[in-house]
């Protein structure tokens, strides 16, 4: 049996980025010139509607391809709940981690994840959402797109945004607060003599990220002779990124002597292109990088970083999903974030 849809999308088409708007309850009950609970009746192939009022709303739904999500089922029927996560590039050693946390708290409480591997396309996040509205009770994870074309597509499906802080999203979600971390990092750089700190940022030109926003506001608060000019922005989030990163970023500052990588992946890039032009880590440049992968422990000099607990960030995903479900406001403040915590090694 079918339910109704419980929450009314906002009007018009199309969403942003080419994105159809799914049809609605409404839409039906409107094309169709009948009520709402008609519209149910018809396909929940309940008796009491007349069968050409019948045949007009299911004609009208065939038009609109309208597809009741399967949340809304789920309300009338008890099953297995079915989360989709999406995930922006799984060879990229973070995501894994987090998708762990998901797997293993989904699987304490009976639940089932499917599993999208977008790579950073928008093509593919466009095919997640259409495929996810409709087959997953609801969503988790990395999304490019803003809030209100999310709401359109997605509808009343609960969502929980990954790396968006709460005050970045209508939606819950959980964030990492790189101002903490920042904070511990730049603040041993400067206890170990470096004034001269760059950074390798891996977010958008044109739409600064938390961490280069954190990096700069330390280096202000340091009162470091640091602004957007010791930034660089790397092609992508791997080390040959944070290598061609790094290549421009001592041809433009070669008085620099340490440097913060966006990601560990970046920060080993960094190393490996400091060593090319002579520069000895961490005698000559100290290395810094986030996230606090494990393959920070084998590379040689072993790198310092500013680790997350991406488990953790995993697992208050699903805790968000389960308090929207249970209808119970989700989590805010303090426990909605993950902060990481610097770890010293030796390069830096």
């Amino acid at each position: 049996m079918w339910a109704d849809n419980q929450q009314r999308e906002p009007r018009g088409g199309e969403s942003d980025g080419g994105l159809r708007r799914r049809a609605t309850i409404h839409d039906v009950a409107r094309l169709a010139g009948v009520s709402r609970q008609t519209v149910s009746r018809a396909v929940n192939d309940k008796g009491e509607i007349d069968p050409a009022t019948k045949e007009r709303v299911l004609e009208a739904a065939r038009m609109l391809d309208y597809r009741p999500s399967r949340f809304a089922r789920g309300l009338v029927r008890k099953g297995t709940v079915t989360a989709g996560l999406v995930i922006s590039d799984l060879m990229n050693p973070f995501f894994p981690e987090v998708a762990a946390g998901v797997l293993e708290a989904a699987e304490q409480r009976g639940w089932q994840v499917v599993v999208w591997d977008i790579r950073t396309d928008d093509a593919r996040e466009r095919e997640a959402l259409d495929v996810l509205s409709h087959q997953a009770d609801a969503v988790v994870g990395y999304f490019k797109n803003d809030d209100d074309v999310l709401a359109r597509h997605l509808g009343g499906m609960p969502l929980v945004l990954l790396e968006r802080g709460p005050h970045q999203t209508r939606f819950a979600a959980v964030g990492i607060d790189a101002a903490a971390g920042l904070e511990q990092g730049i603040a041993h750089l400067v206890r170990t003599g470096h004034r001269r700190i760059g950074m390798l940022d891996g977010d958008r030109p044109d739409a600064p990220g938390p961490r280069r926003e954190a990096f700069l506001a330390e280096a202000r608060r340091h009162g470091l002779p640091v602004d957007e000019s010791w930034v660089v922005m790397c092609p992508e989030h791997s080390v040959a990124g944070g290598e061609a990163g790094m290549e421009r970023l001592l041809a433009a500052r070669p008085e620099m002597t340490a440097v913060f990588g966006f990601n560990d992946l970046i920060a080993v890039g960094a190393i490996r292109a400091a060593r090319r032009h002579g520069r000895q880590v961490p005698a000559d440049l100290a290395v810094m990088g986030f996230d606090g992968l494990s393959l920070g422990e084998l590379v040689e000099p072993a790198l310092t970083t500013l680790h997350l607990d991406k488990r953790r960030l995993g697992r208050l995903a699903v805790e968000q999903v389960a308090r929207l479900r249970a209808g119970e406001e989700p989590l805010s403040g303090a426990d909605a974030w993950v902060i990481p915590e610097l770890v010293v090694r030796s390069s830096a």
